[in-house]
């Protein structure tokens, strides 16, 4: 789910017609249950695909390159879509909007459920992303409407973050439940009576809002048709050159289509009347570097937990309940991260924990990339997951703050937006990427006689330390380009923010 709705969470009360001693409306808390039902069943299902991979793998034939569309079909559509999907939420209502998200997300959860192929599966993947990309800014639009107290809104976001947290990761350990225990089908399948239940419950619960200021008229269409197809084509240009050359046609098409599609995407959005993200919300230093260092980061970090869940349970042949269950200590680092992050941001300063964290999760990398055909849990996984989860976990507060530097209260919707919206394109550029690297360097090593289990293993080494360089670039150019960047800006949306990384 996105971080924040696009405009209309940070400006709830404007929106709500806030008045003094207005009464709050007596639905809220259970329409927040509801609400928060939903955002906990989307989040998970973003997590709970990791384990089960291996098994849909086996069951539909996916090559390992062609398995990334389970995950990249679902992140393109979620990233590429985010920020229209605000603006469709702002001119059609938020009520009605989420409902049809919900609808598409129910509809694709039963197809990826049902897939007897590998193009349904992964068109039942991209229905999810585009589910999420309309539901999600309606949803904590909706939120943010609901609870008009400043008190009561910063209590709520904290639940519903706190949820979001906890979604993260329960998704591992559900999905290996549920695919040793029944089959792989049940993690899409349990969609469905949440989704059943909104439907038919919200519309009871809420009603329906819109904004009719000037800024909501005119809908970017364009700049998000030629950015979601500029993505799609780079992403399956780099996924193309796992199995072929990259002076093919196969890869240097999509690839000369993608980069000419977003230069006509930045060509659009200077001349639109309303853009998705005016080009001067980039002029800030601090923003830009965050957010370009946001793509290496979930790169890294996207790519890690998929390729080392195919190590675990196709080389060291775990089942998927030990495979989720191997998981636990990443979210407990990463919780510990964020505890560590937030205390030391305003003594530290948002530059300093930012670049250690960035440097600290590419040692946790390091540390891991030392895998073999015979690594134990204990000595061989565990530890780098763990340093790998406390430094990562420690950077998400200083990055938010960074996020919203220099934005006005009424921007930091955008502001989120788009730091969410590159969050979701570097996980589906990193799996591009690193996948395809790991995959031919186990190709050239298993065409020189080496066991296909020894040389995937090293491919996947070679691809962790790549992530670990990215890291550590990262934050060099956090420590080199970032300017002071004050912890006073944080408020309770920015709070929000921090929770739900």
């Amino acid at each position: 789910m996105s971080t924040v709705d696009s405009d209309a969470a940070s400006e709830g009360s404007e929106l709500a017609g806030e008045v003094p001693g207005a009464e709050a409306d007596p639905r809220r808390w259970r329409a927040l249950g509801l609400l928060a039902g939903l955002q906990f069943m989307i989040l998970l299902d973003m997590t709970i695909v990791n384990v089960a991979l291996p098994h849909i793998q086996s069951s539909l034939g996916f090559s390992q390159s062609g398995l990334a569309w389970v995950v990249n079909g679902y992140l393109l559509m979620a990233g590429g879509l985010l920020l229209l999907g605000g603006r469709l939420a702002d001119f059609f209502g938020r009520r009605r909007l989420l409902l049809t998200g919900v609808a598409v997300f129910t509809v694709s959860s039963a197809v990826c459920g049902a897939a007897v192929s590998q193009g349904m599966m992964v068109a039942g993947r991209f229905g999810q992303g585009i589910a999420e990309a309309i539901a999600a800014p309606a949803s904590l639009g909706l939120l943010a409407l609901l609870f008009t107290d400043p008190k009561e809104r910063t209590k709520a976001l904290g639940l519903w973050g706190g949820l979001a947290a906890l979604a993260g990761t329960l998704g591992y350990v559900i999905s290996g439940v549920l695919t040793d225990l029944v089959s792989w089908r049940w993690i899409f399948y349990i969609n469905l009576p949440v989704a059943v239940l909104v439907l038919l419950l919200l519309p009871r619960m809420v009603a329906e809002s819109r904004m009719v200021r000037e800024e909501s008229a005119g809908l970017d269409v364009a700049g998000a048709v030629t950015s979601t197809l500029g993505l799609f084509a780079v992403v399956y240009g780099l996924l193309q050159a796992a199995d072929h050359p990259w002076g093919s046609a196969s890869v240097v098409l999509p690839l000369i289509a993608g980069v000419a599609l977003i230069l006509a995407t930045l060509i659009v959005e200077r001349r639109a009347r309303n853009p998705l993200v005016p080009l001067d919300f980039f002029a800030n230093r601090t923003r830009s570097v965050i957010n370009v260092v946001s793509l290496f980061f979930m790169a890294s970090f996207i790519s890690y937990t998929f390729m080392l869940t195919l190590f675990e349970q196709d080389v060291l042949k775990y089942s998927a309940l030990q495979g989720g269950l191997a998981w636990l200590p990443l979210g407990v680092g990463i919780g510990a991260g964020i505890g560590l992050g937030t205390a030391m941001t305003p003594r530290f300063g948002v530059k300093v924990i930012a670049a250690v964290g960035f440097v600290g999760a590419g040692v946790g990398l390091l540390l891991t990339s030392a895998i073999d055909t015979h690594s134990s849990y204990p000595g061989g996984i565990m530890p780098g997951m763990l340093v790998f989860g406390v430094f990562a976990g420690a950077t998400m507060p200083a990055a938010t703050n960074a996020a919203l530097h220099g934005v006005t209260v009424q921007d930091s919707g955008l502001a989120s937006g788009v730091q969410s919206t590159m969050q979701q394109v570097g996980s589906a550029l990193g799996l591009a990427v690193l996948v395809a690297l790991a995959l031919r360097h186990a190709s050239g090593d298993i065409r020189h006689g080496v066991a296909p289990d020894t040389a995937v293993t090293s491919g996947y080494a070679l691809a962790f330390r790549v992530g670990a360089a990215l890291m550590v670039i990262g934050g060099l150019l956090v420590l080199a380009l970032f300017e002071r960047v004050s912890t006073e800006m944080r408020n309770p949306m920015a709070e929000r923010v921090a929770e739900t990384h």
